[in-house]
């Protein structure tokens, strides 16, 4: 996370100490998600929390996620009437490219994406770079890396990662030169790096989490921190063909403090068939912010 945004929240945190319930989203409107329910996840130790990215499977029953602290959680979403009621995982260490243990400085995981067939790939900060793994306790072997990724602020990495129908991989960095430059997506396909598209930035929300959904649309998870009134969240989706990008919709935007610090964004088909969107939020370990589930659902 951004040290500005670090710096801002030591006022949030007294705010949220005495509010610590969000308020109720607005109603869905036409070519809006629709809020379903949040779950406050009790953290079972002191390292968990602090999630920046998440993968929920198909049938919304179970999860990956990773941490800042460079640490993978594999668990159970408990749901009752289709609602989270409880949270269940275990968490291991990432492993380096030597199979050995992540230094602190190397251990800032942000972006998360996982293949049909298992592959998972991390996206670090600090360090820009994307490290895939075989399993959750494997060893790192590297994604080269693209020029850019060299230039990006120490802060300001690739939260973003998904991976497209075409089994490409795409990313994006947490900011861009200025408030009106779009950000830059990188596609790495068939061992190459190209930048094909930029998606536009829209006032000072920045890209935390990205996924493509079972429509095959690309979904993109935006932060925005508002001083002591706590963070807005927004999620745009995209059609991408080719090398173009189009059919941009705003499918959320909520009021600050209506959900804590959402950073990771998975999206799913439930039994209904509509289409789920599950965010998990990173507390930054700190007892006065929480790991809380929030789910939405999209009905056009």
């Amino acid at each position: 996370m951004p040290h500005r945004i670090r710096v801002a929240l030591i006022g949030l945190f007294f705010f949220s100490f005495s509010s610590h319930h969000p308020p109720t989203p607005p109603p869905a409107t036409a070519l809006t998600a629709e809020y379903i329910s949040s779950y406050t996840w009790p953290a079972p130790t002191p390292k968990t929390g602090g999630f920046s990215a998440l993968e929920v499977s198909g049938d919304g029953q179970e999860f990956t996620a990773i941490s800042d602290l460079g640490l993978i959680a594999t668990g159970q979403l408990h749901r009752k009437d289709g609602l989270i009621s409880g949270v269940t995982a275990t968490q291991l260490k990432l492993k380096n490219t030597e199979n050995g243990k992540l230094s602190p400085f190397n251990s800032d995981a942000e972006g998360l994406a996982i293949r049909d067939d298992g592959c998972i790939y991390v996206s670090f900060e600090r360090y820009h770079r994307i490290w895939t793994y075989n399993r959750p306790d494997g060893q790192a072997a590297w994604i080269p890396r693209h020029p850019d990724f060299g230039k990006m602020d120490v802060n300001g990495g690739m939260e973003a990662l998904a991976i497209g129908p075409d089994g490409a991989l795409y990313t994006m960095a947490e900011g861009s030169s200025n408030r009106t430059t779009p950000f830059t997506v990188y596609r790495y396909r068939n061992g190459t790096w190209t930048t094909p598209f930029s998606i536009p930035r829209i006032g000072t929300f920045l890209p935390v989490g990205a996924d493509f959904g079972p429509d095959g649309k690309l979904y993109l998870l935006e932060r925005k921190l508002r001083s002591v009134f706590g963070f807005e969240t927004r999620v745009r989706r995209f059609t991408i063909s080719g090398d173009m990008i189009a059919d941009e919709v705003t499918l959320l935007t909520t009021p600050a403090g209506t959900h804590d610090n959402l950073e990771g964004l998975s999206v799913w088909r439930d039994a209904q068939g509509d289409i789920r969107l599950t965010m998990v939020s990173d507390n930054n370990l700190n007892a006065l912010q929480r790991t809380e589930f929030v789910e939405y659902r999209i009905k056009d």
